[in-house]
């Protein structure tokens, strides 16, 4: 019989013997829980605390019929982990992680407080989906006029941003594993995030407010909404925020979010950004700030590895070459991608998982987040031809292939990226600068003439800003680690496609 450990909170209660009486909550049923064994051993005898955690046999809480009062009587409970700092420090000692430096571990003890006040409010926040409202978003939104619901969750939610490469993910991630899988959770790339809230508004388009019944769609699914990558470019995007996100901390929505710029420098030198102030003035209300001050790159301490990154020019024949190579024995030719809202992305050459593109079929043609997440479900491995170095005279293309390797390439799903270029990664980018960057570029003097390299200089804070997690990715991506995680994940994909079509000729 399997034991699990289940955490019971309850008032701060001095235990005095050995057999007492608690009150928990599973599932939002209240339990009678008598009887702590071993408790002794565990040193909590005589002990004041706000929490404990009980041996329980699982079979108490094996499935069951419905009480009468519409409630799953001895429904399976979730086991929760110790929490983020718990289980890095059980990294480290495994092998799993290197030590990280202190402004990871300062960031962890953020975490680690967050995860606690979760866990300590959790019914409060409301998140256990078994015990939350079935109401769906149309339904919370025609309730909401009848009956004012706002209410701000009781916690705080934590906004992490630092520079490229230190780990923020990373650390979001071992937060995010950590919770309680019976808990409203969701954990998804800004970009991603973005595009199913337009997705959505294009669903609900006619009622009087689509943002609200969307954000109540959302906070149905998901109390705690964890966004990776916060990053504002598009002027669409900048003019609903604060909108849409009042209604989600209205609806008690508790957000975790990382990015590689602070609050007031999010949609930096964007258009009509002064509509843009007011949701950062919310997120800082909302959201507790902490920046990771590491100057560590993580992902450029991978072990170098040539094959994938290819510099120079005329290598059109030796990358279909490559290509072929990945495809095997089967034959490549013309493809159709389905993206968002019925729109077809054509594909040149797919087959065997991989898609060959010259660059200016992805990056000089209006494509966006999108139509490169819709590449992705198809195709695990992209070939690009012809990367070039990038100025003033291809801003637009560079923007999209920024957003290329951010949402798409490959990088949270590990797929790969097999590519042509007139330079490496910081080559690619070093006529791209930011306003500060340009004040310190020593000025021509009469005596010197201008080069072509300052007419195509590109000053551009955003881009300039973004080019460093770029260059950083895709070193990263070329490394060994990286591409034999790529590996693995085509391994683990083709055991469960071997397995369902198993299970589909046994049924």
């Amino acid at each position: 019989m399997r034991s699990v450990v289940v955490r019971v909170v309850r008032s701060a209660y001095r235990i005095g013997r050995k057999d007492c009486s608690f009150k928990g909550f599973v599932r939002g049923k209240e339990w009678n829980l008598v009887g702590i064994w071993g408790y002794r051993e565990m040193g909590v005898e005589g002990c004041e605390r706000s929490s404990y955690y009980l041996i329980m046999s699982r079979a108490l809480f094996a499935p069951a019929a419905n009480d009468s009062s519409g409630g799953m009587v001895g429904s399976t409970i979730d086991e929760a982990g110790g929490g983020p700092f718990v289980e890095y420090e059980r990294r480290i000692a495994a092998g799993e992680l290197m030590d990280g430096d202190s402004c990871q571990v300062g960031t962890l003890k953020e975490l680690q407080r967050l995860y606690d006040e979760l866990v300590e409010s959790a019914e409060a926040c409301k998140l256990d989906r078994y015990s939350s409202s079935d109401k769906a978003g149309r339904s919370r939104w025609f309730w909401s006029r009848l009956i004012p619901q706002s209410s701000y969750s009781p916690v705080k939610g934590l906004y992490l941003y630092g520079g490229v490469g230190t780990g923020k993910t990373m650390l979001m991630d071992l937060f995010y594993d950590q919770l309680p899988s019976n808990w409203r959770k969701r954990r998804i790339h800004f970009h991603d995030f973005m595009l199913n809230v337009h997705s959505r508004l294009q669903k609900h388009k006619g009622v009087t407010d689509p943002l609200e019944v969307v954000a109540g769609e959302i906070s149905d699914e998901a109390i705690l909404l964890c966004l990776d990558e916060f990053m504002v470019t598009d002027v669409a995007d900048a003019l609903i925020l604060n909108r849409l996100f009042g209604h989600l901390f209205s609806n008690r929505v508790i957000l975790v979010a990382t990015s590689n710029r602070a609050p007031d420098h999010l949609y930096e030198g964007g258009l009509q950004r002064d509509l843009f102030l007011p949701f950062i003035a919310t997120l800082k209300e909302r959201c507790v700030t902490h920046e990771i001050g590491s100057s560590v790159d993580y992902r450029k301490m991978t072990s170098a590895e040539e094959g994938f990154y290819f510099v120079g020019e005329n290598l059109s024949v030796f990358l279909k070459q490559k290509f072929e190579h990945l495809i095997g024995e089967h034959t490549a030719g013309p493809q159709e991608v389905e993206v968002v809202m019925g729109r077809k992305l054509q594909v040149p050459l797919g087959a065997n998982g991989c898609a060959y593109f010259p660059f200016e079929d992805l990056c000089d043609k209006p494509l966006g987040a999108a139509d490169y997440f819709g590449l992705f479900k198809k195709f695990h491995t992209l070939a690009l031809e012809g990367v070039p170095r990038f100025g003033l005279h291809n801003r637009t293309a560079a923007y999209r292939f920024v957003t290329l390797v951010d949402v798409w390439v490959m990088y949270e799903n590990k797929a790969r990226l097999l590519c042509t270029a007139a330079g490496t990664p910081m080559e690619l980018f070093e006529r791209i600068v930011t306003i500060a960057d340009a004040q310190n570029i020593a000025p021509r003097t009469s005596s010197r003439s201008r080069r072509n390299d300052d007419l195509d200089l590109c000053v551009d804070n955003e881009l300039g800003f973004a080019k460093d997690r770029t260059i950083s990715r895709l070193t990263e991506m070329n490394s060994k680690e990286y591409l034999e995680q790529h590996a693995t994940m085509l391994r683990e994909n083709q055991f469960s496609q071997n397995d369902t079509k198993v299970d589909a000729l046994q049924a």
